[in-house]
């Protein structure tokens, strides 16, 4: 009888030290989670988001141009938790590489400069897991024509272009996600004479991009598109894919696969380069290991005027000795 009275009271000791200790227990867990809330809380926006310049390039693809030049941005406001901000770039286009069209006929000639400006507000949410941006601005491509690459001679004939376009992009990015919404709509004169059999169109596109970090330097992602324009020869859906490298803080290196009914499949590379940013090597720490903070500077993205070529007067119809035939 004793021994049963003195097991109880012994449970009954364990099991009140155990409901005494139970609330301890999600109390520290919770000092935890404060404590990893307080790194990315305590970065100053003002120490982190700064003017960066630098320089850009990349090779060509469905429908652009090979090119590189130069491009900054600017932080215009900086709030507690928010930037409006200017990014402009300047590049130069060059002519394609052998005989192979970017815009499907018409070989692009070089050298033309084309600009891109976008103007901006991005903001985080009330514990920075999100960051959340819209922004929209004004593009344009001049562009040279060279020969033809499907055996057509058209040469004495080429003529430049002048392409332009309006675009607005909208964006979300968290420690693991990122996703862009875009939309690129041509204005003034979207289909020009490119040379004595074909005309080129600069492209309507929307799409959407999803992406995942696989850590914090590498970015693999994946988007659908849907282009029109050139009087409906590049009408259709698109599917692409992205993987970026963030070798350094500033440095970005990228490979892109696209595939449409109109271009077919492209592949392409591009690398960019900012400088400037945060003053310190722990600022610049603290924004490199923050996607969200990070995210506050990056460069906008989709800016290329995009441009696709047919044979003048022949649409859904071949093409022999230089006449339209059904």
């Amino acid at each position: 009888m004793q021994r049963s009275l003195r097991l109880s009271l012994s449970l009954s000791g364990v099991a009140a030290l155990a409901l005494a200790n139970a609330p301890l227990l999600p109390a520290a867990a919770q000092d935890d989670v404060n404590a990893d809330d307080l790194g990315v809380m305590s970065i100053s926006l003002k120490d982190v988001v700064k003017p960066t310049l630098g320089f850009q390039g990349a090779l060509q693809g469905a429908g652009t141009p090979n090119q590189a030049g130069i491009g900054g941005f600017l932080p215009l406001s900086v709030g507690d938790n928010s930037v409006f901000f200017a990014d402009v770039l300047l590049n130069a286009n060059f002519a394609d590489y052998g005989n192979d069209s970017s815009i499907i006929n018409t070989t692009v000639a070089g050298t033309t400069i084309s600009t891109s400006t976008r103007l901006g507000y991005r903001w985080l949410n009330g514990d920075r897991s999100w960051m959340y941006g819209i922004n929209g601005g004004y593009d344009s491509r001049p562009m040279n024509t060279g020969d033809a690459d499907t055996g057509i001679n058209v040469s004495g004939t080429e003529k430049s272009a002048f392409f332009q376009q309006v675009a607005v992009n909208a964006e979300a990015v968290s420690d693991s996600w990122n996703f862009n919404a875009y939309a690129l709509v041509p204005v003034g004169d979207t289909e020009q004479q490119l040379n004595s059999v074909y005309q080129g169109g600069s492209l309507d596109t929307y799409g959407l991009d999803v992406g995942y970090l696989i850590t914090p330097a590498v970015n693999a992602s994946v988007g659908y598109y849907y282009q029109s324009g050139d009087l409906g020869e590049a009408d259709g859906s698109g599917v692409l894919g992205r993987l970026a490298y963030e070798m350094t803080s500033g440095v970005t290196a990228g490979v892109n696969i696209s595939y449409d009914e109109a271009f077919d499949t492209r592949v392409s590379a591009d690398l960019k380069v900012r400088f400037g940013g945060p003053s310190t090597t722990a600022a610049k720490k603290k924004k490199w290991e923050n996607p969200t903070i990070n995210a506050l500077t990056a460069s906008p993205k989709n800016r290329d005027v995009r441009v696709h070529d047919t044979i003048q007067g022949c649409q859904d119809k071949s093409f022999y000795l230089g006449t339209c035939t059904y």
